[in-house]
């Protein structure tokens, strides 16, 4: 990790009153050069050679403290495990339902129309859509030609 890495990631932990520990340090830094959404396993996967002493727990604890400051945000996309995001801006997440890769993309949740919720306090707002990606289409329709090709060969 980069010298300046580090101080940028320890300011902003600063910033939000958390204490840049080294565990939190790598823990945050992984999380926003990792875009992928990682596990809390995938997380503790990836650290734990480099870092002999470090838990699960840990990464737990880190993972809830960074949501309670706001550093990171809890993504329930997939009722089978939770994921984090560095990302704390306002976005949306896309799931492939083939690689089952998770995509941001640009959204303006305060835009939508809540009008049927007149009354309610609304405490979170997540955009979740999940479908096939772009490069999982492209395989399909490669297959589907490559199927169709096969068989013409056998007529």
């Amino acid at each position: 990790m980069q010298v300046d890495m580090i101080k940028t990631i320890s300011e902003k932990l600063q910033s939000h009153g958390v204490r840049p520990s080294f565990p939190r340090v790598k823990i945050y830094e992984y999380l926003f050069a990792k875009r992928s959404h990682p596990t809390v396993d995938e997380i503790y996967q990836h650290l734990s050679p480099g870092m002999p002493t470090l838990s699960r727990t840990t990464v737990y604890n880190t993972l809830n403290l960074f949501l309670k400051e706001n550093l990171v945000h809890q993504i329930n996309i997939d009722e089978r495990e939770v994921r984090y995001d560095a990302t704390v801006d306002e976005h949306g997440h896309f799931q492939c339902d083939s690689c089952r890769c998770i995509y941001d993309f640009p959204v303006n949740i305060d835009g939508l129309e809540l009008n049927a919720l007149g009354g309610f306090r609304i405490r979170e707002k997540n955009l979740y859509l999940k479908g096939v990606c772009s490069r999982c289409l492209i395989t399909i329709k490669r297959g589907i030609i490559n199927e169709e090709v096969e068989g013409d060969k056998d007529r």
